[in-house]
């Protein structure tokens, strides 16, 4: 499929009727917990959704169109979601058919890269996780949840335009100094983290969440954490010799009011391959 020459607004069309796949392994420990019958409850299937950003992704968005005008509060938990919508109707109505290695099963290079990107996603949300709990943040679920989701837009794009993409990964591979950014400007006509925001918009999902994922909002805390987080997974992807390193462990340090090197041990730096 062939969308490169589409422009933002038309990415957001797109991707607004197009049938979002997740990862199998979710497609597979959903449909074994069904077959299990009572065992399935919403916090056995909160459990399995929490690794995977665009099954998370596809529940909130189904939730928010689907919400009853008595429904003041937005919705940024997992299970509350769940208990609200119902077992059964999640089963029949928002659990996709389609997987992401089904979609990519010709695409190896594509598909290698969109998994990296969800486990570097899902790592992202285990730190906000456990920086909101030092925190203290009684709700440290909507930190994970954003983090989880800051970068649903890459993976999307390695679904739906993995052509384009690993254009993208060639010109930063040709220019060391090259922004992520710039070069999805030059190939893709725009940033990804626009797609994103536009994205969050048009699906109605939660404002609080497009809060959190906002850079320009990284004076507060909470959406302090999630950019940290998510930069900490970024950097630390390919090892913990990645030269921007010391100055996340002295930002995050500054986040938690603790030194450097008590967040090098928390994030478990020593003897981990990442």
């Amino acid at each position: 499929m062939q969308q490169g020459a589409l422009d933002l607004q038309g990415w957001v069309a797109f991707l607004g009727n197009a049938e979002i796949p997740v990862l199998k392994q979710t497609v597979r420990d959903l449909h074994a917990l069904r077959e299990e019958g009572d065992k399935a409850s919403p916090l056995a299937v909160s459990n399995i959704i929490a690794r995977d950003p665009l099954m998370t992704s596809l529940l909130l968005r189904y939730l928010q169109s689907h919400k009853h005008r008595s429904q003041t509060n937005e919705v940024l938990e997992v299970e509350q979601a769940l208990l609200m919508l119902g077992l059964e109707p999640f089963f029949n109505k928002v659990v996709s058919k389609i997987s992401v290695e089904e979609m990519l099963s010709t695409q190896t290079p594509a598909l290698i890269a969109a998994l990296r990107v969800v486990h570097r996603s899902h790592r992202a949300s285990s730190y906000a996780y456990d920086w909101a709990v030092r925190l203290r943040d009684m709700h440290f679920e909507e930190v994970r949840i954003a983090a989880l989701l800051r970068d649903l837009t890459e993976i999307l794009m390695w679904c739906f335009a993995p052509a384009e993409m690993i254009k993208v990964q060639a010109l930063q591979a040709q220019d060391k100094s090259m922004r992520s950014g710039i070069a999805q400007e030059n190939v893709l006509g725009f940033r990804l983290v626009s797609l994103q925001k536009e994205l969050v918009k048009e699906w109605k999902l939660p404002t609080l969440l497009l809060n959190l994922m906002d850079a320009e909002n990284s004076q507060k805390p909470r959406v302090r954490n999630v950019v940290l987080a998510d930069r900490l997974a970024r950097h630390s992807a390919h090892g913990w010799d990645d030269a921007a390193l010391p100055d996340d462990y002295s930002e995050i340090g500054g986040l938690l009011h603790m030194s450097a090197e008590d967040v090098m041990n928390i994030v478990g730096v020593e003897g981990n391959s990442a």
